[in-house]
């Protein structure tokens, strides 16, 4: 195992390690699993404190978040998975309860179907990582230091190797980025090897993911939610729980008139971007994705990708994008164009990340444009021309 190092060896953190082995113990990780995860690891990763301190730019909005996961690459992508991983998945659902659609949303968020796990230059060693974030973020410590046991109990298990023990920069696994307590609490083995291997396993990885929704609570068979659309000072019920027959009552109905199954089950208000834009009435099962990750922006996008890959057309109603931005096939198109012209030498994936906004920055110096690197309709524009 290869680690790049600013220096040789960072004594304090050797015997920070060294230090820390005592609480491990006391949670059964034996001195040989302790010393074999460590043996190579001399300096923190750099790469860890530098992602935990980066602090974005700006905010998403809404519409720009979910134009970066539910487009046409990740549809498509998830359509012919789908199709390959169908004995799976079907075994799955049957076991758990959960939508199959659902879990390959999942999958497509947390590791773009796996992709993200063929690019080590993004992995990191757990180990190193979280003994990193207990030694030197004291933002993260008390984490760190939990899934760092963790961590090794996975190890010391044998579910994976030493070699392939690998994540995010705070320590999320494999094809649905479990943290190693997640890990620990949902593992499945599902292809019956012996071992819950959810970084080779894609049945292993799916299976994890449908049990920690089923331990959950995950309504079997129940959708997430709906689209609605606001009646006249609707919004002053945002985050209102009502059943769906009180939420008819007062106006709140769905595009095109379609009716509510079950009217005796309750759900909760939310509207993302205002009175203009679309809103949802959010059930239970919209609130267990969450479990997964705490978010509103990441359980809506697993529900309208999930929606998508079932066959739904997607959203009725527009987001309120500013005057002059671009929606989701502009962007792709955008990339395609100073591809094109040779500025830009990335993915073709409608997201509009450093790179991207670099080669507009060029393309708008050889233009002799404003060089704020903004994607916008007039770019557009002038790259069609």
């Amino acid at each position: 195992m290869c680690y790049a190092a600013e220096k040789e060896t960072d004594s304090d953190f050797v015997q920070w390690i060294a230090d820390f082995y005592p609480e491990a113990e006391k949670e059964g990780i034996s001195k040989g699993s302790w010393d074999e995860a460590f043996s190579e690891v001399t300096m923190p990763d750099a790469r860890v404190l530098e992602k935990a301190q980066y602090q974005p730019e700006f905010t998403s909005e809404i519409w720009d978040y979910l134009d970066a996961r539910v487009n046409p690459f990740s549809i498509e992508k998830g359509e012919k998975k789908a199709q390959y991983y169908a004995r799976t998945l079907a075994d799955i659902e049957k076991k758990f309860g959960v939508q199959q659609s659902v879990l390959l949303a999942i999958w497509s968020m947390e590791s773009n179907y796996g992709s993200i796990l063929e690019k080590p230059s993004r992995l990191h060693y757990v180990p190193r990582a979280l003994a990193t974030l207990a030694y030197g973020d004291p933002k993260r410590q008390k984490f760190a230091r939990t899934q760092l046991v963790a961590a090794l109990k996975i190890y010391q298990a044998g579910d994976i190797s030493k070699e392939q023990l690998t994540g995010s920069w705070a320590g999320a696994m494999g094809h649905t980025q479990f943290i190693p307590t997640s890990y620990l609490a949902y593992g499945v083995d599902m292809d019956g090897n012996g071992r819950r291997d959810i970084w080779n396993s894609v049945p292993d990885a799916l299976a994890t993911a449908a049990n920690l929704l089923h331990k959950n609570g995950w309504r079997t068979g129940k959708t997430w939610g709906y689209e609605v659309v606001l009646p006249p000072t609707g919004e002053q019920f945002q985050d209102q729980t009502k059943t769906l027959a009180e939420w008819q009552k007062l106006g709140f109905k769905r595009p095109g008139g379609k009716p509510y199954p079950w009217l005796d089950e309750k759900a909760e208000l939310k509207i993302f971007a205002g009175t203009n834009g679309p809103a949802f009435l959010m059930k239970k099962n919209f609130f267990v994705l969450k479990r997964y990750n705490n978010s509103n922006s990441y359980a809506l996008a697993v529900g309208l990708l999930a929606d998508r890959l079932a066959g739904w057309k997607g959203l009725v109603q527009s987001w309120p994008r500013p005057p002059g931005s671009l929606g989701i096939d502009d962007k792709i198109e955008l990339q395609e164009r100073l591809q094109q012209r040779g500025y830009y030498s990335g993915e073709i994936d409608g997201q509009l990340g450093s790179g991207t906004k670099t080669a507009i920055r060029q393309f708008q110096s050889q233009a002799g444009l404003v060089e704020d690197g903004v994607p916008s309709q007039s770019l557009l524009q002038a790259l069609r021309k």
